[in-house]
């Protein structure tokens, strides 16, 4: 019989003390495309039932948002455990130990495309190699919203902002644009739930109604048979709070659905408000009756809704920093000693 050139304890020890089976920079130490890629939507949660992401229908109940913090610690592990499917042996645990360091910093730069990928992007033209010195992944934020919004408005407009920024303002100049955070998902997971997850932390998220359906519109009152139409000025801004800023919006006789053109213009031109623009025609009409996208936001640490809790990003109970208090732990060993004497 004859003897095996090592001996298995001798393998494994060669292994464990030379960990590289294949030199990082060789195109074979590379993870392919298609695996990358379905890492980096794992990372970002993407096909992770909502199940373990909700687990009770209570933490999300009707017409809610909840805003969160994604655990890379948890991310991480469930990238291991996909991973875990191809380690069969100490050669593959060995090397998915020395290879996985790079791969979370690959990672790190690749989620950042999993949007443009959704959207049709390509992932050669898209993906980046990651430098030797690029820094970890940013703090992952984002919320999840049950409301009748997501079945009106799938397409509505998301943006999260690094500081609260008074209205009105141009989302598209350049000095908001740099405040913009950068928006690495945002989904509609059924008719009703709407996800959303940006790199970094936000002070401020807006939720604005598709633009491209701005039409001629009116404010129902408390009286569901009547509405309201609120005056502005030349700028198309809202005129502030008048008795003579708010016009009752006439119907003809008989019905509750045809406005009276005629007279509500007549309304507009005799209101005497303050501030509104000279009345000149269909345009000056079309200024005061147009109903411009709804907008929401979430801003600050202050629940201004009457609701119990901090609001915002801040922690109702900051767990890690109870946890690591000396009482804490003498309280927590006590009790572990009087169960188990």
């Amino acid at each position: 019989m004859r003897s095996p050139l090592l001996k298995t304890s001798e393998a494994l020890r060669e292994r464990m003390v030379t960990k590289f089976q294949v030199p990082p920079a060789a195109p074979e130490a590379e993870m392919p495309p298609y695996m990358e890629s379905f890492l980096a939507h794992l990372r970002l949660l993407v096909g992770v039932p909502f199940g373990y992401l909700i687990p009770d229908a209570r933490l999300l109940p009707p017409e809610s948002i909840r805003f969160f913090y994604l655990d890379r610690s948890w991310t991480d592990r469930v990238v291991d455990g996909a991973v875990a499917v191809g380690k069969i042996g100490t050669r593959e645990q060995s090397h998915h130990q020395a290879h996985e360091p790079a791969v979370r910093q690959q990672l790190d730069q690749t989620e950042r495309i999993v949007r443009a990928l959704q959207q049709g992007g390509s992932f050669a033209a898209l993906r980046k190699p990651a430098p030797s010195d690029a820094p970890p992944a940013d703090v992952i934020t984002g919320f999840l919203l049950r409301s009748y919004l997501v079945t009106g408005w799938p397409q509505m407009d998301v943006r999260a902002y690094s500081q609260i920024i008074q209205e009105h303002f141009d989302r598209s100049s350049p000095q908001v644009v740099a405040l913009q955070l950068k928006t690495l998902r945002l989904e509609v997971l059924s008719p009703s739930i709407l996800i959303a997850l940006f790199q970094g932390i936000p002070q401020m998220v807006t939720l604005d109604q598709p633009h491209h359906g701005i039409q001629f519109g009116f404010v129902p009152s408390k009286d569901p048979q009547k509405f309201t139409l609120g005056l502005r000025d030349q700028h198309g801004q809202q005129l502030p709070p008048a008795a003579n800023n708010q016009l009752n919006v006439p119907f003809r006789p008989g019905t509750r659905r045809v406005v009276d053109i005629a007279s509500l213009w007549k309304a507009i031109t005799s209101s005497g408000a303050a501030g509104l623009p000279a009345q000149t025609g269909g345009g000056s009409f079309a200024l005061q009756a147009l109903d411009p996208p709804w907008s929401q936001h979430f801003e600050g640490t202050v629940d201004k809704g009457g609701m119990q809790g901090s609001g915002g990003f801040v922690p109702i109970h900051p767990i890690a920093v109870r946890v690591s208090e000396a009482a804490t732990q003498q309280n927590f060993k006590a009790l572990v000693t009087h169960v188990n004497p």
